[in-house]
């Protein structure tokens, strides 16, 4: 058994900077950062657009980015939590700065870039690679702090809570976290890693489908375990489809182009070059992700292309170059160049709105259990998240969730007597898979299920075929995991199972459209 102060689950920007914080408040506090794949693998690193903060009080106002919150979130947000983020966005800024953070400036001034659903520009970027800039100074700053631990290929099978003790009675009402279940992958053997305080910051789920500009990494696996856990987890029918993923004929993992570029003028077009959007929003390429991604999916529809184009060729070259040089070496690569040739676009699943809930400081409905980032419904989003606010959202409240942290820490009010009998991980009995087809087969099942019936237009036939379909596959995915030893790729599978059933039986509830949640048969 390995013991700390404070565990924490993922390396995106949430949490490498509740890290961060905890550390230099409480040196001699003991942290453990674990994370599934290299140390800087997480959604944070793909973030192309930027941050969005209010820098420019001459042109912008607090209450301009919280309208435009609202409305993109099509008014589900929580007004407090969203006034909060914004408001306290520019602090945050500031420490991200003050951590070696590098944005893009002229004469001294940030350059701000503009995205749908905001009404002025206000996105700070470094490039088009602001979330790598961002995981590059943090990880930094991390790795020159004395008292915390990173370690890399560590997967979290569940999290440890009364659960696990032996002849404990269950009350669903009062759950604590004490940890959880690891495996490092390099050992081939599963830790018990406990803690005072436990943050879960995993990331979204995008591979529940089978193509998202999510990396590899992103199947869920937080939002499963702690709703295994018996958490509270809500709004997950409220899956963004980024409009503009460079289309590819092989699934998994599509390259995002940024809305960064509608935003500097490029136009959306039909595969033969007509305009569109002006028929859905009178904001045309600037409307909020999920009418350009509709307006896109319904036009492919119509004339039965595999994608659309977007059109850069009337852009100011030096200025495209300047800001987009991986697009524009990624169009090349491909094929594409982006002053001659549409860009192939097709949407692709992007940001989770929902997921695990938290109040105001992170926590969740799981004693000693805190959750940041897009594995949370926080209330920021609503029913569809504003673009660049997901990096902010991370910020604001990884700060909230370490300041309550260390508030706990400091009282050191835990209960801890059931952790000796809590067992180690028992594999007695479980052999090894000696092929893994079938792990790939029902993952592939799952994906297609998922990407022709529960996608961005979605029906009450579809929802029930697809809830089905999800009961067939999680019976023969529980089958695998009763006798064989896990590995990441049968815990993902188990993720993306529970992931999915969330997302299915949550849409059946709805009963009237909302945002990035859309049935047809609601109209």
């Amino acid at each position: 058994m390995i013991k700390a102060d404070v565990l924490v689950i993922g390396s995106g920007i949430s949490g490498l900077s509740y890290a961060i914080k905890i550390s230099e408040k409480m040196p001699e506090a003991k942290i453990i950062i674990v994370t599934k794949a290299d140390e800087d693998e997480s959604n944070t690193k793909y973030a192309q657009g930027g941050l969005a903060v209010v820098t420019d009080l001459d042109h912008d106002t607090f209450q301009s980015h919280i309208d435009d919150t609202m409305r993109a979130g099509d008014g589900e947000n929580n007004l407090a939590v969203v006034k909060m983020v914004v408001e306290e966005g520019p602090k945050r800024f500031k420490e991200l700065v003050d951590w070696g953070t590098r944005f893009d400036e002229k004469d001294g001034e940030l350059m701000l870039g503009r995205e749908g659903g905001h009404t002025i520009n206000r996105i700070v970027h470094h490039k088009d690679i602001t979330g790598a800039e961002i995981e590059r100074a943090l990880l930094e700053t991390v790795n020159n702090s004395q008292n915390i631990e990173m370690l890399p290929y560590h997967y979290v099978i569940d999290l440890i809570t009364q659960h696990h003790v032996p002849g404990k009675e269950l009350n669903e009402d009062n759950i604590s976290c004490y940890g959880a279940y690891i495996l490092d992958e390099k050992s081939k053997k599963i830790k018990k890693i406990t803690a005072k305080i436990t943050l879960v910051a995993t990331g979204g789920a995008g591979h529940v489908y089978k193509n998202t500009t999510n990396p590899i990494i992103a199947t869920g696996d937080g939002i499963a375990f702690v709703a295994r856990a018996k958490g509270k987890v809500s709004n997950m029918q409220y899956y963004q489809f980024h409009p503009t993923a460079l289309y590819s004929k092989i699934d998994g993992m599509l390259f995002l182009i940024s809305e960064a570029l509608r935003g500097d003028g490029a136009k959306l077009r039909t595969k033969n070059g007509e305009p569109f959007m002006a028929k859905y929003d009178e904001r045309e390429e600037l409307a909020s992700r999920d009418i350009v991604a509709r307006a896109i999916d319904n036009e492919m529809k119509i004339t039965g292309d595999e994608f659309v184009g977007l059109d850069c060729r009337k852009m100011n070259k030096e200025k495209f170059l300047e800001h987009f040089p991986n697009i524009y070496q990624k169009c090349l690569d491909e094929g594409v160049d982006p002053f001659k040739d549409l860009i192939p676009v097709v949407p692709a699943c992007h940001y989770l709105c929902g997921g695990i809930e938290t109040d105001m400081d992170g926590q969740s409905s799981i004693q000693n259990l805190f959750a940041v980032g897009e594995c949370t419904n926080s209330g920021l989003h609503g029913a569809n998240r504003l673009a660049s606010n997901s990096l902010l959202e991370g910020l604001v409240f990884g700060h909230n969730a370490a300041v309550k942290t260390i508030e706990l820490l400091d009282k050191n009010q835990f209960n801890f007597e059931d952790l000796k009998a809590i067992p180690e991980w028992n594999e007695e009995g479980m052999k090894l898979l000696d092929e893994m087809v079938l792990v790939s087969y029902l993952r592939k099942q799952l994906q297609e299920m998922m990407s022709d019936l529960v996608s961005i237009v979605r029906s009450n036939e579809r929802l029930e075929m697809a809830l089905k379909k999800q009961k067939e596959i999680s019976d023969a995915v529980q089958e695998l995991y009763n006798y064989a030893l896990l590995s990441p790729k049968l815990s993902e599978l188990r993720n993306l199972v529970n992931i999915a059933e969330l997302i299915i039986v949550q849409s059946i509830a709805m009963k009237v459209n909302k945002g990035a949640f859309y049935n047809k048969d609601l109209v």
